[in-house]
């Protein structure tokens, strides 16, 4: 099977994918073969017991091991370790192309927005359990009155500037680490854009929305970032990406200056 790193970059792009991974053996051949040519996977095992860093491995990821349980633990442990301009997140359990991110990535390079999601749109009836799309509506409602974004999904699958997210200074390490970057994009001006993507049914059985008492804690984690008091944070600053023929990055003029408002600004809708 083809490795993530044997095709030449299809980009101009720095860009690394982090993958947050806990025994997602059957899927990550899947997932990393979807990789954009030239990315940077970044496989971070939390504690898998079924082969998944080896596979990893064998396939050209880089994998980072975070001992310490949590979806949020595992991504931010991939974000510190991720050494590109731009970052991106993705699920490892076959249910969202990687692929996919490539537009996501354009518009973050060109300046255009300042975080990019994936509105995930599910292709077949399990692919998203009646009870999990509940509490993303639910969870999507109270981030409008909190912030004002007009958001359908705070699913997984993402792309910012890496120096910009750390500058979030993201706290929780839990189910509400996705949240969490919102919410603070949000307090700090970002142009807050969602895209949709098709949603596929998992490979295996899902750790957090697999089951009600999962989707709950998940929601209890979440409502606590909501409740948090609002960061004031920085601006990422909008540059555009040299091509490879340009040795020098261009000044940006006045015109291309982005403005503070939020642009996920869509109404709000159970999602389908």
């Amino acid at each position: 099977m083809k490795s993530v790193t044997d095709s030449p970059s299809a980009t101009t792009y720095a860009v690394n994918v982090v993958l947050p991974c806990l025994d997602e053996a059957g899927a990550l051949p899947w997932v990393l073969e979807r990789v954009p040519p030239g990315w940077r996977a970044i496989v971070v095992d939390n504690g898998s017991t079924d082969g998944s860093p080896a596979i990893a491995r064998a396939l050209g990821a880089t994998v980072v091991q975070e001992p310490r349980r949590g979806f949020g633990a595992a991504c931010h442990a991939g974000l510190l370790a991720a050494d590109a301009d731009i970052v991106c997140f993705c699920d490892c359990d076959g249910s969202l192309d990687p692929g996919l991110l490539v537009p996501f990535v354009e518009r973050v390079a060109a300046g255009e927005a300042d975080l990019v999601l994936g509105r995930r749109r599910p292709q077949t009836r399990d692919a998203w359990p009646a009870h999990a799309r509940a509490g993303n509506l639910a969870l999507s409602r109270m981030l409008r009155r909190r912030t004002g974004l007009r958001l359908h999904d705070l699913g997984p699958m993402r792309a910012a500037r890496r120096e910009a997210l750390l500058d979030l200074d993201l706290t929780d390490r839990r189910s509400g680490y996705p949240l969490q970057m919102v919410v603070r994009a949000a307090d700090a001006g970002w142009r807050v854009e969602e895209r949709d993507v098709p949603y596929l049914s998992r490979t295996g059985k899902s750790k957090v929305t697999g089951t009600w008492r999962g989707t709950w804690n998940a929601v209890r984690d979440m409502r606590k970032v909501l409740r948090e008091a609002p960061q004031s944070q920085p601006r990422p600053q909008a540059r555009r990406q040299p091509s490879q023929s340009q040795s020098q990055p261009q000044p940006q003029s006045p015109s291309e200056a982005p403005t503070p408002m939020a642009t996920a600004n869509a109404p709000l809708e159970a999602n389908r």
